[in-house]
């Protein structure tokens, strides 16, 4: 029960690595809020958990404030965020990337994590002690042609998971990212393109260990982070790639 008590937020709950990382954070002990878009199966991982939940735009302003409200008046302490949440285009020439699409890109991707500093961060700095995991990507560390944009939102969350780090270190508030190489989520298919085992093939043939990153490998890893365990750790990128970025 290395999570016991532990009052924790995921970003994105409702399906993938988020949903992965509510299950493992159950398991451990802790008092989870799944937050998500998708209310519907938001809903269903909520009630198979046992868990609380509320529905979130995480790059919404108001939502997201409405969701620290919600939080902060059923618990008096928020000790960890999983900004977890996350999108992407569609593979093509970073010229032909829509202006619609870049900044939808950036503000679930990057501004996620600035609406979590305003709203939560100052909660945490009060009583000193906190845990925020950003998850990243591989691509932030060894891009990929074709999904320039999504590369560069996930390059400006490692460089946010640094500042914040320094930043908030003084008020014992560990920052840390995990960066997954491409998994069995809903986004697989946008990564690839086109969903065919000739791709999957393609790709699988760039990670070392031969497999794609699962929800449990991203789970365990953030698991770990956000425990007593890694008590001095912080501003790591941690690679759950089966050696991708080697």
């Amino acid at each position: 029960m290395r999570l016991e008590e532990k009052v924790s937020i995921i970003t994105g709950a409702a399906s993938g690595f988020g949903k992965g990382i509510a299950k493992k954070f159950s398991e451990e002990g802790a008092k989870v809020i799944l937050a998500d878009i998708n209310k519907k199966e938001l809903e269903k991982v909520a009630k198979d958990l046992k868990q609380d939940y509320f529905c979130v735009d995480v790059s919404s302003y108001n939502s997201m404030q409405k969701l620290s409200n919600y939080a902060f008046n059923k618990y008096e302490n928020i000790d960890i965020i999983v900004n977890n949440a996350g999108i992407t285009h569609l593979p093509k020439p970073l010229e032909e990337v829509s202006e619609e699409e870049f900044d939808k890109v950036f503000s679930v991707n990057s501004k996620s994590v600035y609406f979590c500093g305003k709203f939560f961060v100052p909660h945490m700095k009060r009583n000193k002690k906190g845990s925020i995991l950003n998850v990243a990507s591989t691509a932030g560390l060894s891009p990929r042609p074709n999904l320039n944009w999504y590369n560069a939102s996930k390059g400006w969350m490692i460089t946010a998971t640094k500042t914040m780090a320094v930043e908030l270190a003084p008020f014992n508030i560990r920052v840390n990212s995990l960066a997954p190489v491409a998994g069995e989520t809903p986004l697989l298919k946008s990564f690839l393109g086109e969903d065919t085992p000739e791709r999957r093939n393609a790709f699988l043939s760039t990670i070392p260990l031969g497999r794609f990153s699962s929800p449990n490998d991203l789970a365990n890893a953030a698991c770990f982070l956000c425990s007593d365990e890694a008590s001095m750790i912080t501003g790591s990128i941690l690679e759950v790639d089966g050696g991708r970025c080697i």
